[in-house]
């Protein structure tokens, strides 16, 4: 009996390693002080000593149950983007600038070649916010995990000069909600996904005149990545009040996080077009409104605050970057939550 035997094969661990390198290494940045395959990753702070208060911020997440539509679709390229994303993003919500990322990749088989697609959309998603891939760990799991599922997660780093964090202390009546719009569903409310369409390949291929697409293509779409949109807005001169990646919990959950005690977003639905695939899924499960705006974007990704004098800069700066974006509300004096009127 042997390692091998018993459902974990080391040399297959290597081969993975090897045939993700090239991936890993366009993710580089020069403050990279190691290289793949040693036991930590070693990353310098030099260049930002010059900040008055530099100060880190984190997150980590994972995809949750998107991860079977790729299973069903046999489709991995892309995955990695939505666990970038679902780090960085709140990274960014909070002023910060991304720095490094590391990924874990859990399997009840490591397949080389699967492994190195998956960890190629995880490197797409890093060179999209510009932070480099450290570091990372790829777990064979016999009898935890089926032959041909994963787990994946991430885990990020930033960094931002503590006067720059946006953490919604200034926010007052009379600013600006602008909503950046989404590319789709991105990694959240899968399980309720799951039961209203047909999760095989024959219903995952199911072409849909008002998706301009196959039902999977349109489920798998990727994440946006928000970083270099909120960096735009600030190097246009803006000050972001406020900041709310929507994620798990819609409108209803997240965008109160960003409010100080005493304010009120009042978000107008008719302000912006909400894609096809949520009025697709609204009306395939029979779904509440209610309940689709408290479990999905909805179609705005991230919601800033700002001062209206600034709402017309903040436009342009989000449009130059190829962005989207709607004035969607505002913010008013009452009871901190959200009104959708």
């Amino acid at each position: 009996m042997d390692y091998k035997n018993a459902g974990v094969d080391i040399e297959a661990g290597y081969k993975s390693v090897e045939l993700m390198k090239k991936h890993v290494q366009e993710t580089m940045r020069s403050e990279v002080l190691t290289n793949i395959g040693g036991f930590s990753g070693a990353f310098s702070m030099e260049k930002f000593k010059d900040m008055e208060k530099p100060t880190l911020v984190s997150g980590t997440d994972g995809v949750g149950t998107k991860l079977k539509l790729a299973f069903v679709m046999d489709k991995h390229d892309t995955i990695g983007i939505d666990c970038v994303a679902m780090c960085v993003n709140d990274i960014a919500c909070a002023g910060g600038e991304p720095l490094f990322f590391l990924d874990y990749i859990a399997c009840g088989k490591n397949f080389p070649e699967k492994i190195a697609t998956i960890v190629s959309g995880v490197a797409e998603g890093c060179k999209q916010s510009n932070a480099a891939l450290i570091g990372g760990e790829t777990a064979e799991m016999p009898g935890f995990y089926p032959v041909d599922e994963y787990d994946l997660a991430g885990f990020a780093v930033g960094v931002v000069d503590e006067k720059d964090l946006i953490t919604g202390k200034e926010v007052k009546e009379g600013d600006v909600l602008i909503g950046i719009a989404s590319s789709g569903i991105h990694s959240n409310g899968y399980s309720l996904v799951r039961k209203v369409f047909d999760i095989t390949k024959e219903g995952l291929s199911k072409y849909y005149d008002e998706l301009g697409c196959t039902l999977g293509e349109a489920l798998l779409t990727p994440t946006k990545i928000y970083v270099k949109a909120l960096r735009s807005i600030k190097e246009g001169g803006v000050k972001i009040k406020a900041c709310s990646h929507i994620t798990g919990g819609g409108f209803y959950e997240n965008i109160p996080r960003m409010l100080p005690e005493g304010m009120r977003a009042v978000v107008k639905k008719d302000s912006y077009e909400v894609p096809a695939i949520f009025k697709l899924m609204a009306k395939t499960g029979n779904i509440e409104e209610e309940m689709m705006y408290n479990t999905y974007n909805m179609g705005i990704g991230m919601m800033i605050a700002v001062d209206k004098n600034d709402v017309d800069k903040t436009l342009e700066q989000l449009k130059a970057v190829g962005e989207t974006a709607y004035v969607v509300g505002e913010i008013q004096a009452g009871e901190k939550g959200v009104t959708l009127c």
